[in-house]
């Protein structure tokens, strides 16, 4: 970047202050259209304290009063920005340590203490919100080189010394990247947060014009300036020698998190800063360490309990949800398509678990580890090494599309039934587009699933969860207003005369945005279930129980179609109405509960019984969300029957 970096006496090159205030002016708008924006831009200004507070307070003492303001400034506006993120079940617990942050530094406190308190609240942060943390693939240090040259060495120096042609010119000086002390409290992904934001006020703009993966090749290139060929040698043999460098880089998310000065408070300052060459310069070697599917369950989880025992409530909240959607939920399809009893357990055991460290019990949530790593041996027993019998392959290809697609008929049919009753077939095109979109989309995500990306348990989980809810939602008005009309009578001379100018270009949009989104979640899963199932390499299997259930699912929406053509109209609508009911509450149900895997909601188990099929979950949440939706529902119904009864028949 020229004049990348323009620079500051510390690592962020700009006047802070006024970067603080440009993240809150503009903090409303990105979030409206990325959910993440406000998050990065308060983990960003987060990251500023933890790097910035040394230089302001030693020993109790101010030793800079503009630097001094500037921290406070940061941690109140921090507060602000908490306030105007996206409700999420974690969101009080980081304003919680946000408060903390602001409080210390109100009082003064020591710059480790500080600095602490900052990076706890970034991790919460980070768990709650989509910040992306690590690159979805391997950086390029030979591109990051390339791009250096081009866009920042004119400024900070063609080695990384803060001596470029045009430092000179520069106000403060750009500094010197190759400056090893300053550079142990700089992670990869603070840089990265620069590069793609940029700092206000100075010549440091944002480079969000390059690709993400160029911002990650950007950020690793300039992170590994500071150390030598020494120091990488080192680590390498420390990374093949010493077993706690596997432990503490697990991941490439450790490797763009973790600063050197972390790391040197677990293994050394030597280890870390030879570790952290190595590893920025090797990004491969984490990434082909990272554990997998029930590994990394039975990793994170025994990380979780340590952080129950440490008193960190929060880290081993993360920790635990980790365990489900990093490690487990990605070989979920597998383990129901084999056994769906067996991963019901563990589903529900997950849930327990996580409603025990939510209260707070290390007792409760060491018995709740304990079920879940037993069942997990069950796991490996039923998955073993072994591929599915060709049967087993066939009956879950045939049951999971026929379960999914039933799903999505039922509300497509309903749409086209109703249309067809109220005479406006110039509307179905909107329909037949919704759900057809739907199936390409389906397409291009088993296209991307396959061969360019992996989808993350957090991001299925949300997916579903939000696209439950949202037809939940649609399908209670709808609903609501079928039974009032089934309820008024007459409904030849409604259809006739208020329908066509009720039915706006806008509502015919609304039918082709449910028909979207209540197949494109079936496909969604469908598409997920099968790629597991694909695993175990039975092909005509498959394809056999795929074809089958085609052959089933047209068979359906024929007798659905004709079924509904003969019936009366009034009759249609009255039991349309409540068809459509039942299918809001089970939606909503289900959408709760997937939102729960992911995080967004709570857990408080309870006694009741479990049946999927109506998206009944022994767990208040989803149970409440349910019985607020047949609440709804049951006022209504009965409003509409009161405001029938008042009306004098013509």
């Amino acid at each position: 970047m020229r004049i990348m970096f323009s620079s500051i006496k510390k690592w962020l090159v700009c006047y802070p202050l006024v970067a603080a205030s440009l993240l809150l002016a503009g903090g409303a708008q990105a979030q409206a259209t990325d959910p993440g924006a406000g998050a990065k831009q308060l983990w960003q200004l987060i990251d500023y304290v933890a790097v910035d507070y040394s230089g302001a307070v030693e020993h109790g003492k101010v030793v800079s009063e503009a630097e001094y303001a500037e921290m406070l400034d940061f941690t109140d506006n921090a507060t602000t920005q908490i306030a105007a993120l996206p409700a999420h079940a974690s969101k009080t617990t980081i304003a919680a340590a946000i408060a903390d942050l602001r409080a210390a530094v109100v009082a003064k406190a020591d710059g480790l203490e500080v600095k602490r308190l900052a990076h706890h609240a970034n991790g919460l942060l980070i768990a709650a919100y989509p910040i992306p943390v690590a690159p979805k693939v391997l950086p390029n240090l030979a591109r990051g080189a390339a791009l250096y040259a081009a866009q920042c060495a004119s400024c900070h120096g063609v080695a990384g010394g803060g001596d470029g042609p045009l430092a000179a010119s520069l106000e403060p000086k750009p500094i010197a990247f190759t400056d090893g002390e300053r550079a142990q409290s700089r992670s990869l992904m603070a840089l990265y947060q620069v590069i793609s934001q940029g700092v206000a006020g100075t010549s440091m703009a944002s480079f969000g014009q390059l690709s993400e993966n160029e911002r990650w090749d950007l950020a690793f290139y300039i992170g590994g300036m500071s150390h030598d060929a020494a120091a990488r040698a080192h680590g390498e043999k420390l990374w093949q020698d010493d077993p706690r460098s596997k432990k503490l880089y697990a991941d490439l998310a450790a490797v763009t998190t973790l600063t050197q000065e972390a790391a040197a408070a677990k293994l050394g300052a030597d280890e870390a800063q030879a570790l952290t060459a190595y590893l920025r310069s090797h990004p491969d070697k984490a990434e082909a360490h990272k554990p997998a599917g029930l590994a990394l369950s039975r990793l994170r989880l025994a990380e979780s309990l340590a952080a129950m025992h440490a008193g960190d409530r929060a880290g081993a909240t993360r920790l635990g949800l980790s365990a489900y959607l990093d490690g487990f939920e990605p070989i979920e399809p597998m383990v129901g398509a084999r056994n769906k009893s067996l991963l019901l357990a563990v589903e529900n055991a997950m849930l327990a678990y996580r409603s025990a460290v939510a209260k707070g019990t290390v007792a409760d949530a060491e018995a709740a580890g304990e079920k879940l790593q037993q069942l997990f041996t069950h796991v490996e027993a039923e998955l073993g090494d072994a591929k599915a019998d060709p049967m087993t392959t066939f009956i879950g290809a045939l049951t999971i599309l026929l379960r999914e697609g039933v799903e999505a008929l039922l509300i497509v049919i309903g749409i086209i039934a109703f249309l067809r009753k109220a005479k406006r077939n110039d509307v179905l095109p909107y329909v037949h587009a919704g759900w057809a979109s739907a199936l390409v989309a389906g397409g291009l995500t088993w296209v991307a699933a396959t061969y360019l990306v992996t989808i993350s348990g957090a991001s299925r989980e949300v997916s579903e969860g939000l696209g439950s809810v949202f037809a939940a939602l649609v399908l209670l008005s709808v609903g609501l207003w079928m039974h009032q009309k089934s309820s008024a009578g007459r409904w030849q001379e409604y259809l006739h005369e208020k329908l066509t100018a009720a039915m706006s270009r806008r509502s015919a949009w609304g039918l082709f945005a449910l028909a979207f989104i209540a197949v494109y979640r079936e496909v969604f899963e469908t598409v997920l279930f099968y790629s597991a199932l694909a695993a175990d390499g039975n092909g005509g299997a498959l394809l056999g129980g795929f074809a089958v259930a085609i052959v089933l699912l047209v068979v359906i929406a024929w007798a659905l179609l004709r079924t509904s053509a003969r019936m009366p109209i009034g009759k249609f609508f009255s039991w349309t109405s409540a068809f459509v009911a039942v299918l809001a509450v089970i939606l909503m149900g289900k959408g709760v509960a997937a939102l729960q895997e992911a995080g967004w909601v709570g857990v408080t188990p309870v006694d009741f019984m479990r049946i999927d099929l109506l998206g009944i979950l022994p767990t208040a949440e989803t149970l409440l969300a349910q019985a607020a939706i047949l609440a709804i529902i049951v006022a209504g119904y009965g409003w509409n029957r009161v405001s029938a009864g008042k009306r004098k028949p013509a």
